[in-house]
């Protein structure tokens, strides 16, 4: 049985231009624990708030939970103003994450042939102004501009 599904050829062939590297002000709109035997981690959903040239598109990433991991998880909670209380009883509710908002850097990288988005750095919302402001080289981005093919 053949079945129409509308709008299927466009996410086959990538009809949204690739998130370039940078910092955007994004929304969590979802998040899911993962469970893996040496890396657990959580896969983030984030819609890019600003800049307007890619708002409205989505970033998927990961941060892992393991124990050498664990304060880029901290430090993604504390920037999007994760609540306190649960954040001091070690727990993450992942409905407390959805609509939480902040900065994140995103660096691309290609692993084994799959194509991934790091999570590179986090900052409160309220600083969107001031590092929007910020010239766009990084160090992440020239590194992966030079390596090798």
């Amino acid at each position: 049985m053949k079945r129409q599904i509308p709008g299927l050829a466009e996410t086959a062939r990538g009809s949204h231009p690739e998130i370039p590297d940078g910092i955007f002000l994004v929304r969590v709109d979802g998040a899911q624990f993962r469970w893996h035997a040496h890396k657990p981690f959580y896969v983030l959903r984030l819609s890019i708030v600003e800049p307007s040239t890619v708002a409205g598109q989505s970033i998927v990433g990961r941060l892992h939970c393991t124990q050498k991991a664990m304060w880029k998880l901290g430090w993604f909670l504390r920037d999007f103003l994760y609540d306190p209380e649960l954040l001091a009883h070690e727990q993450v509710d992942e409905k407390a994450l959805a609509g939480l908002r902040g900065v994140v850097e995103i660096s691309h990288a290609v692993i084994n042939g799959i194509s991934l988005i790091n999570l590179d750095g986090f900052a409160p919302a309220s600083q969107w102004e001031e590092l929007s402001a910020l010239p766009v080289s990084s160090p992440s981005r020239s590194n992966s501009a030079e390596a090798p093919q």
